[in-house]
């Protein structure tokens, strides 16, 4: 068992540094930005498009940090705005599915699936689905009450604070990934070595198999699912290497994760906003699998459609 531990610890440290890489930089960037006039010329940029889907201009707020930075920051900007039922679930919605999206695609994008393609895929979502409930729903008018209202970010005033504050963001993310990655890949490597990956593997078949997908995806699937993109990429990687996963169920793994990912912390994160959450969950989850299914489903009637041709 010591051997195993052993193993598992250096596949984790290795991915931690693979991915580590990728967080520290984007992390440092991002926190920069933040006290320039970069992120607000953003929000201005895209304040002409909110009408369109139901939201008022300063909504634009939310949704740029949500995306640029994480959950919690555009949740934290819903906080400090006057809004509508309508509009905060709108928001909620376009949130869960398009959010930390350099982050996210970017260390995603280590197995080899393309960064356009997720950020697509997931800004696509979120616009549909604010168009839906925009034309669709005609409740919500009554203004959303808050289950509590965020602090407002520390303001730094000299670049040497803003920089050390960047740093300090990005080391912090780093360690965050560890603890969690490394204990991750532990697990992992006692469930291969001791052959319970297999088990695993047969009771999550039926479900990758109505998905499209082969058995040996089942691994990613339920990492992506509990951890999210950035932080189940490390099982993801190894999969890709040691799993013999295809491109093919690599691509139907991502589609149906970049919609629905981190089920867990992505949904339990809107209930300060008052609103229920399980719609959130159910929404993100019927779309995942209805996309995945729609895409397998094409994916294999074009295959069929060459291999006549070529007959």
């Amino acid at each position: 068992m010591a051997g195993i531990l052993r193993r598992g610890f250096f596949v984790g440290l290795q991915t931690t540094w693979t991915l580590g890489k990728v967080i520290f930089p984007i992390t440092l960037i991002v926190s920069i930005l933040q006290h320039t006039p970069v992120l607000q010329w953003v929000i201005q940029l895209v304040t002409p498009f909110m009408k369109w889907i139901g939201l008022p201009g300063d909504a634009a707020i939310p949704l740029v940090l949500g995306n640029l930075l994480n959950l919690y920051a555009g949740i934290g900007a819903i906080l400090t705005l006057d809004l509508t039922v309508k509009e905060v679930l709108i928001l909620a919605i376009m949130l869960s599915f398009s959010h930390n999206l350099l982050i996210e695609s970017t260390v995603a994008s280590r197995t080899g699936m393309s960064i356009a393609l997720m950020i697509i895929v997931r800004i696509g979502l979120a616009l549909v689905s604010a168009l839906l409930i925009h034309y669709l729903w005609h409740g919500g008018s009554e203004t959303a009450q808050y289950g509590f209202v965020s602090n407002s970010p520390e303001q730094l005033t000299s670049w040497g604070a803003i920089l050390f504050d960047g740093v300090k963001k990005a080391c912090l993310g780093i360690v965050q990934l560890a603890v969690i990655v490394i204990p991750l890949m532990l697990g992992i490597q006692i469930l291969k070595e001791l052959k319970w990956i297999h088990i695993f593997s047969r009771w999550m078949a039926p479900v990758t198999k109505v998905l499209g997908m082969k058995e040996n995806t089942s691994l990613t699937l339920a990492a992506g699912l509990v951890f999210g993109l950035a932080y189940g990429a490390g099982v993801m990687i190894q999969a890709v290497k040691e799993d013999g996963v295809s491109k093919r169920d690599l691509t139907l793994a991502f589609i149906f994760l970049v919609s629905c990912h981190a089920v867990v912390e992505d949904t339990l994160v809107f209930v300060p906003l008052g609103i229920p959450v399980w719609p959130l969950l159910l929404i993100r989850l019927a779309t995942a699998i209805l996309l995945t299914m729609l895409i397998s489903f094409i994916w294999n009637r074009v295959g069929e459609t060459k291999r006549k041709e070529a007959a």
